[in-house]
């Protein structure tokens, strides 16, 4: 299978495994899509890590050569934006699940792994579909589609939203390489490690998240991303309206955060020393 889904210690593991560079094809494009709804759904998972199998190349995009489409007039290549799966068949083709992707909004956090290449859709994804990124001091970031007339990735993943206009501006509009450190300057990802601890290393991000109250993360990943679309009165308000909703559900669990928190100091004074 190009794309698994294991659960591990609440935990979901996300691994694409497609040969050396890790391509998507439109399959695994449909695979992603359901495994994302699966994972948000599940109430024994509480994190996600984005990953490329076995410490290969995170991913070097899409695989064009795999279209799985018969060949389409102008009129055709329209209708298919339009109608997206219409006569799909069995055998998903583009476009198609990936717009599906693009579109689907998580309530959980993920936290991506990311070795070696890491460029056009991969990148894409890494962009909308993480919240912590972790890297390996190989790992290397692009956005290549402009060279080939097809760009509009800095749209698709809000790009100048995530980092500085003038970094973001360098991704979109050259289509050159950069490597981890800069990307860790640019804040495109949180820290940079040895590949042998990368997996290591996105393994404690996410159990440093799904150690916290699950109502507690839910609503903190509602108010990053409406926090950076509303307006600052607005903003303030929702966020009025997601903490007395959050406090009203911690009656449920039978503890408010101030008894959480003791109770967590209390179980961090035992903790061995690592």
């Amino acid at each position: 299978m190009a794309l698994r889904y294991e659960k591990r210690d609440g935990i979901g593991h996300f691994i694409i495994d497609n040969g050396p560079m890790n391509t998507f094809t439109p399959r695994m494009h449909k695979d992603f899509y359901q495994y994302l709804r699966e994972f948000e759904i599940d109430p024994e998972v509480r994190v996600g890590i984005l990953e490329g199998a076995d410490g290969r190349h995170f991913s070097a995009g899409d695989d064009l050569k795999e279209r799985n489409e018969p060949p389409r007039t102008r009129q055709q290549e329209l209708e298919a934006y339009l109608f997206l799966h219409q006569g799909e068949g069995a055998e998903p083709s583009r476009p198609g699940w990936d717009l599906d992707v693009l579109l689907h909004r998580r309530h959980k956090p993920i936290v991506a792994a990311i070795h070696g290449w890491c460029v056009g859709k991969g990148l894409i994804y890494v962009l909308q579909h993480s919240d912590i990124r972790i890297a390996s001091e190989e790992a290397r970031f692009g956005l290549p589609e402009i060279a080939y007339g097809m760009a509009g990735a800095s749209g698709t993943t809000r790009l100048a939203q995530q980092l500085p206009f003038t970094a973001a501006a360098w991704l979109a509009l050259t289509g050159e390489f950069i490597d981890a450190a800069e990307a860790l300057r640019i804040h495109l990802v949180n820290r940079v490690v040895p590949a042998a601890e990368l997996l290591a290393e996105a393994e404690r991000a996410a159990r440093l998240i799904a150690r916290h109250p699950p109502i507690a993360v839910r609503v903190e990943m509602e108010a990053l991303e409406n926090g950076r679309e509303l307006g600052r009165e607005a903003a303030v308000r929702h966020t009025q309206n997601l903490y007395r909703l959050q406090r009203m559900g911690y009656e449920g669990y039978g503890a408010d955060p101030t008894e959480i928190m003791q109770r967590r100091r209390g179980a961090e004074s035992r903790r061995p020393a690592e």
